[in-house]
Formats: C-alpha cells, structure tokens, sequence
C-alpha cells in the first residue's frame, strides 16, 4: 500500500501507521476515495524506515502499535529536523486524558478516536494541511524577503562602490595621468558598470517572477540560435581569459517553452560557465534529442563545485557566492532564477561537478513536435 512522492503540484500525501488490517483497509479506501495519494504500514518499525524517505505531508498515527508504539514513532519523527514539521494525528481507540496529553507533549497536532467519522477525519486532516502548507509559503516569503535585502546590502555594493571609485579618481585626476592610466580606469569602470547591469538585471527578473508578474508565454523556439545568441554575449568576456567557447548544437530541434525565460536561463549558466572557468579552459554546448524532450548541456573544465554545496544550489534561503577565476562576483541568484524558470516551462535542471575538474549543467526542455502533434508535454 505504497506511493511514493510526487512533486508539489500532486494531491498530498497522507501516511497511515496503523497496526489493525481492519482500520488500516478502511482508512486506506477512504483516503483514496477522497483522491489523496496515500503510503500504508502496519507496524511503528516500518513506519520509522518509511517515513523519513517518503517525507508525507501528513502522518495518521495509531498509538497502540507494536515495534514501537505510536508514541516513541512520534518521539522519534520530532527529533529528526527532517520530519519535524509533518503534522501527526494519533489514531485511538482510547480517550483517556492522560494519553492525549501525552501525544500533545510529544509534538502531535490533533488525535481522532476510531471508529473514525469520515467527515470529522476530513475537516481535521484539511485543516492541519493548510496550517501545514500555509508555514511553508510563509516560510519561503521570508526566505525570499531575506535574499532580496541580503543581495541589495552586500553583493550590489561592491559593483557600485567600484563604478564610484573610478569615478572619483578620474573626475579629481584626469589631467594628470597619461593615456595608459586613463585606459586601465575606463576599464575599470566598464567592468564594474557591466558587473552591476548583469546583477540588477537578475534581481528585477527574479522581483517580478516572486510578485507573478512574468507572465508564462510558450512558444516554439529554435534552441540552437538562443545558445548562439548567449555564446555571442559571453565572447568577449571568454576572449579576455583566452577560453574557447564550442558548440555541438541541433539544428532542426525545437522546444515548447517562453523564450524569455529560456533565453535568461542560458545567459546565467553560460555566464557562469565562463566566470568559473580558468584561463586557457574551455566551455562546450551541446544538445540532443531523448525521447521526447530536447537536452541541453554546458559543460566546463572550471573549478567545480564542492559536493556539500550542491544541494543548495537552487535553495532561495541559502547563501552561496563564490568569486570566479578572475575575481569576478555574483549573488548566487541566477541559478535560482534559472530553476525556477524552467521548472515554470515543464523543464527540469541537473547538475553534475567535480571540484578542480569542472561543472555540467543539463536542461531539459519539451519538444515542441508533441504540442505540434497534439501530445501535451511531460
């Protein structure tokens, strides 16, 4: 009686820990009925190796179990910072006090008495849920509120405060200095002005991504002329750490996606790519037909990533900025745009690295031969 977790978008998932066949089929039965996915066991051991995989949203939980008891199942989940926050609802046939102020002290938001009521299960597993999801998006609000002020305070300073200081001395110094200083300050201030465009850039997009106000606008899109076209704006900086940019592209391949939105997920990885990129290296695009889907992957022989940073990559609310091989800064905010605007386009993004060695990022988008055809993209 098993399903595993689907993304966000699937009705939730409702774990049940009960260790009568009898209530477990019922409960089981009623749960699917009602369209919930639902994942079943019949003892606390089970449940304790179950749950932390599955990571349901919400837990129904029998006191009275065997291998351990509902109680130390409860315990247990509480103090593990992955299963925390899933709400548990103790199922008893029992009403005594004590043992219902017992599972409240154990981290439990609710109990019902069984035989349950099909309707009183409902409003109380509801409810609990949308207390649930509603922490969760406050959660991320405050993460993002957080990230938008993180970046304005620290990481725009820096780009500005060059701009400022270039400047300044080219303002109170001009006369004074030869061709060759006057050059060097100009680039200065160029690279900084450029530094600070491509941040400010990412920031309003992602600004008006969190306030709903990119609108999603799928169309067919030649994917080989916008890597082309980010190729052509990443040269220059490419030329400046003598990298060699390569490009092994499908030509007759088309996606279903917002061209907007692509064309700025591919001018922050190849960005990044460059950026992480030491001088003499090389960046290589390529794209291939699997399946029904077009992949497109960039790949370096860069610096890498280190493995523990990885997985928080795409996270809004952790903060990773590294320098790139010629100093160059960032706010770590382009791959969380990146993510968030092809998961927007039924895309998905992989990333595979290997400190010292390099960093591969794979996308994949819906062809757009099947919306042509009449499939719908998956």
């Amino acid at each position: 009686m098993n399903e595993t977790r689907g993304k966000k978008k699937d009705k939730p998932l409702i774990f049940i820990a009960e260790d009568s066949p009898e209530s477990l089929k019922a409960l089981y039965q009623f749960l699917k009925t009602e369209e919930y996915r639902v994942s079943a066991v019949g003892n606390g051991k089970q449940a304790l190796e179950m749950i932390p995989e599955l990571l349901p949203d919400l837990i129904l939980l029998d006191i009275m179990m065997p291998e351990p008891d509902g109680f130390t199942v409860c315990e247990q989940l509480q103090n593990d910072p992955a299963t925390r926050e899933i709400p548990i609802i103790f199922l008893t046939a029992r009403t005594e006090k004590a043992d219902i102020v017992k599972g409240f002290e154990l981290g439990a938001v609710d109990y019902i008495t069984k035989p349950f009521n099909g309707a009183e299960l409902l409003a109380r597993i509801d409810t609990h849920l949308e207390l649930k999801f509603s922490r969760e998006a406050l959660k991320e609000l405050n993460a993002t509120k957080d990230k938008f002020f993180s970046i304005i305070a620290h990481d725009l300073k820096n780009p500005l405060q060059g701009l400022l200081s270039a400047a300044e001395v080219l303002n109170s110094y001009y006369d004074a200095f030869n061709e060759e200083k006057k050059k060097e300050l100009i680039r200065r201030f160029y690279n900084s002005s450029q530094q600070f465009a491509a941040l400010l850039k990412n920031l309003l997009t992602w600004s008006m991504s969190q306030q709903g106000k990119i609108k999603l606008t799928p169309q067919k899109i030649a994917i080989a002329e916008i890597i082309e076209e980010n190729l052509d704006l990443v040269k220059e900086n490419a030329g400046k750490k003598n990298i060699t940019l390569s490009a092994e592209l499908e030509r007759n391949a088309f996606a279903w996606a917002d061209k907007d939105m692509i064309r700025t997920v591919f001018r922050n990885l190849l960005s990044n790519a460059v950026k992480f990129t030491n001088r003499g290296g090389e960046v290589i695009v390529k794209t291939r037909i699997v399946e029904n889907r077009i992949e497109i992957i960039i790949g370096d022989n860069g610096v890498g990533i280190d493995p523990e940073d990885i997985p928080n990559l795409f996270k809004v609310d952790t903060h990773i900025t590294t320098k790139g091989t010629a100093g160059e800064k960032g706010t770590g905010l382009g791959l969380i745009l990146c993510k968030e605007f092809v998961e927007k386009n039924n895309g998905t993004i992989d990333v595979v690295s290997t400190p010292g060695k390099g960093t591969t990022f794979t996308t994949s988008l819906p062809l757009y031969q099947l919306i042509n055809h009449g499939a719908q993209p998956h």
